[in-house]
Order: structure tokens, then C-alpha cells, then sequence
């Protein structure tokens, strides 16, 4: 190629670099990528065009952006802070709408689950197990409807609750890989579950005792299934729909994001993972107690991951309508 077609072909590119070194805070992935553009033209024009104007025009543009990843480098001491601070907000405020679709599908599967048990009453068994609903029964008659929660040592149950619930999210996260309606089977189903659990002790008149209890931890134990969910989706619907990416492009796209929403969501489970351990199992505690909890948990959940994406991102890009044109483009 000659020199004057391969800066012609390239010039718009070095140009919006080289006015994004000017800018503040630029992502590391933009620098990232934008260094091995540099160096791969640098390169080739090494190569080709060795004492031209155009290698000494993008060996200092390579070399400003080294030095910005030298700087990079330097703010990495505060990388973990923001992690949670601004990188996890926007990331669920940009993949928000497959948070919302895994809600609908727990929704619809809990409607399922009463409407069920309404129709037919061992369907609790069937979803629950006979086993706990019989010793649930038992409970209910000696007057201590959860006391199943006090069946274990507090220690070995954290454990257990802990692995179990980040399986569960890890699952419904992972087989987002081979469709998302494999995703949506899982939050459906566990939909139902809940849907008939409650609707459970309804029927026995125990609806506000068990509430109580329950969404003592399942506030968050819940709330980050259902986000573990809207990564899975978001995973499968890049396959399905890729756009103008290829699928493995898409997916690569996608992945980074979904993974580092489901890690984000390991404390959310580990704290789930006590209260329902160490709390939940004393019943006879004070019921403003139990309300306090739940509506932190619930305030925590609506402030993180609903309001407080949609207000940085506001912050950093001026409008919600802009944003979601860029991040659909």
C-alpha cells in the first residue's frame, strides 16, 4: 500500500486518539486498545515507510499513551474502591433491561406457584418436598412455624446456605452460555418455589410470621439470584442476538460485563447467607427488629442497583437517553 492511501485509510482514527489523549480519565480498555492500534500502525509503517513523517508522527502519539498507561498504572492503588464505586453501577445500569426480564420471570413463575397450590394443595409437596412440608406442618402445630431454621448449627448452615445460594447464581449465570432460556427455566422455577412457599403459610394464616422471617434474608438472598439471572440472560442473548459483532465477539463483550456483575453479588450472598443462619432462627425476636432489616436489605438493593446507576450515569453522561443510545450502539 502506499503511504499516502495508508494514512488517508488511518487518519480519522490516529486523529480521535490523539484528541482522547487530551481527555481525563480515559477507561483502560480504551487505552488498552487504542495502544495496540498505535503500535500495530507504527509497525507496519516501520516497515514500509522507515523515515517518513508518518512513523514520527505515531511513534509520539505511541508514546504519549504510554505514558498514560504508566499513570494508569499509578491509579490502580484505588481500582478496588472503584470497582463498586462506578464501575459495577454502570455496568447493571447499561444491562438493565436483562435484570428486568429476570425479574419478570421469577414474578411469573411465583404467580404460577400460588395459583398451583390454589388449585391443587400437595402441590406443595411436590415443589417443596414432602419432607419439609411435613415437618413444617409439625412445627406449625407445636406453635414455632420456622423453627426449621433452627434444625442446624449456625456455622455449618452458613456454610452450606452461602455455597448453595452462589451455586444456584453461578448456574442460573453459566447456562446463560447455551441459551437464555435455560437462565429463564431457572429463575422460573425457583419462581415457583417461592410463589408456593408463601402462599403456603397463607393458607395456614402464618402469611405475616413467615414474611417476616423469610425475607429477613431472602431481601437479598432473592434480589441477587435475580441479578445473577439478568447476567446469564444478558450472556445468552448475545449469542442469540449479536448484532453487527460476531457471536464470539459479542459473547467476549458480554462476558466481561456478566462476570463482573455475579462477582459483585458474593458479599450480597455471604450477608444473605448470616442473617439466615444467625437471625432467622430467633423468632422470638422483637418484630421492628426483623422490619429494620428487611427494609435496609431492601433500601441497600433499590440504592445500588436501580438508583444509583441511573444517578451516576446521569452524572457522567448527561442523560439517560443518551446513555442508552450508546450502549445499544
Amino acid at each position: 500500500m502506499r503511504e499516502a492511501a495508508f494514512v488517508k485509510q488511518n487518519r480519522d482514527k490516529w486523529q480521535q486518539i490523539d484528541n482522547e489523549t487530551n481527555g481525563r480519565d480515559i477507561p483502560a480498555e480504551t487505552l488498552a486498545d487504542n495502544f495496540i492500534e498505535l503500535t500495530d500502525d507504527l509497525s507496519y509503517a516501520r516497515t514500509f515507510y522507515p523515515k517518513s513523517q508518518t512513523v514520527r508522527y505515531l511513534n509520539q502519539l505511541a508514546g504519549r499513551y504510554f505514558i498514560n498507561i504508566y499513570k494508569y498504572r499509578k491509579k490502580e492503588k484505588g481500582r478496588f474502591l472503584r470497582f463498586w464505586k462506578e464501575e459495577i453501577p454502570l455496568i447493571v445500569y447499561k444491562r438493565r433491561k436483562y435484570l428486568l426480564y429476570s425479574f419478570i420471570a421469577m414474578f411469573v413463575g411465583a404467580l404460577l406457584g400460588i395459583f398451583s397450590l390454589e388449585q391443587d394443595s400437595s402441590f406443595a409437596s411436590l415443589i417443596l418436598g414432602p419432607g419439609y412440608v411435613n415437618q413444617t406442618l409439625e412445627n406449625i402445630e407445636s406453635g414455632d412455624p420456622m423453627a426449621i431454621y433452627k434444625s442446624s448449627d449456625e456455622a455449618p448452615m452458613f456454610f452450606f446456605i452461602s455455597t448453595n445460594n452462589i451455586k444456584v447464581a453461578f448456574f442460573a449465570f453459566i447456562l446463560g452460555v447455551l441459551g437464555s432460556v435455560f437462565t429463564v427455566y431457572i429463575m422460573f422455577s425457583n419462581g415457583v418455589m417461592l410463589g408456593v412457599f408463601q402462599y403456603f403459610f397463607f393458607k395456614k394464616g402464618l402469611l405475616f410470621s413467615s414474611a417476616i422471617s423469610i425475607w429477613l434474608h431472602g431481601t437479598l438472598e432473592i434480589s441477587a439470584i435475580i441479578i445473577a439471572g439478568g447476567a446469564g440472560m444478558l450472556l445468552g442473548n448475545s449469542l442469540l442476538f449479536p448484532g453487527t459483532y460476531s457471536r464470539m465477539v459479542s459473547l467476549q463483550h458480554a462476558a466481561k460485563d456478566a462476570v463482573k456483575i455475579v462477582v459483585a453479588l458474593v458479599p450480597v450472598f455471604l450477608i444473605a447467607a448470616f442473617i439466615e443462619s444467625y437471625l432467622t432462627r430467633l423468632t422470638e425476636m422483637p418484630v421492628y427488629f426483623n422490619l429494620a432489616i428487611i427494609g435496609l436489605s431492601a433500601l441497600f438493593i433499590i440504592w445500588y442497583f436501580i438508583y444509583y446507576p441511573y444517578s451516576l450515569n446521569k452524572k457522567l453522561n448527561g442523560t439517560a437517553e443518551k446513555d442508552q443510545v450508546i450502549s445499544e450502539s
